[in-house]
């Protein structure tokens, strides 16, 4: 085979390769970023974060048991007593008090906040009031949250909720050595229905003396 013929060949056999590999490169995917589910975005992604309660919808006035100690005992057990002051009462006395001790009041939560809002800052004064009447006293406060979303992200919002709190009663004076805090999550509900109401119930801090 002379050489112009091969180099003719040669070039025709680079042309062809390249134009298969251009061709090759035009077809190529681009692979969207992985996103996640409503669960993975937060506890409650598919509702409004507007606080469930407020001074219009509140439950009826009274001690109530703060959001974080909605899954412990009250009557001064603490967190890991195993006592629960809700067992066996009625769901108006459970609205009522929760499972708080007496002598607190819960805090209920917008949905996916760890915020304190102006409609429970009344009961935060009040609980800390209780706290400076009963200086021998210390509290546990246990977050907790609605069922939505995963039980991770569940247990971080309830771990919030309760720091938050505590936060609150150290900023009005309450010694932070008096104050543990434990996050429930998802896990111990007061109210085991689905609807907005018993969801709203569940986003909550429960406050228990020891």
């Amino acid at each position: 085979m002379s050489a112009p013929i091969t180099r003719f060949v040669v070039v025709s056999l680079l042309a062809v390769c390249l134009a298969m590999g251009l061709s090759a490169c035009g077809k190529k995917t681009l692979i969207p970023p992985e996103t996640s589910g409503a669960g993975a975005a937060g506890a409650d992604s598919n509702y409004p974060a507007a606080d469930r309660y407020n001074e219009g919808n509140l439950p009826p006035e009274g001690k109530l048991d703060d959001i974080f100690t909605d899954e412990k005992g009250g009557g001064g057990s603490g967190a890991a007593g195993g006592h629960d002051s809700a067992m066996g009462q009625s769901d108006e006395y459970k609205r009522v008090h929760g499972r708080c001790s007496e002598g607190f009041s819960p805090v209920f939560f917008g949905y996916d906040s760890a915020s304190i809002s102006a409609s429970m800052r009344d009961r935060m004064e009040a609980n800390a009031a209780w706290l400076n009447s009963n200086p021998q006293a210390h509290v546990v406060i246990e977050g907790n949250s609605d069922s939505r979303g995963t039980n991770e992200y569940n247990l971080a919002l309830g771990e919030r909720r309760a720091q938050g709190a505590k936060e609150y009663l150290i900023n009005l004076g309450i010694d932070a050595g008096r104050i543990r805090t434990v996050s429930l999550g998802e896990e111990r509900p007061l109210f085991e229905g689905m609807s907005e109401d018993d969801m709203a119930q569940n986003r909550r801090d429960d406050f228990i003396a020891e």
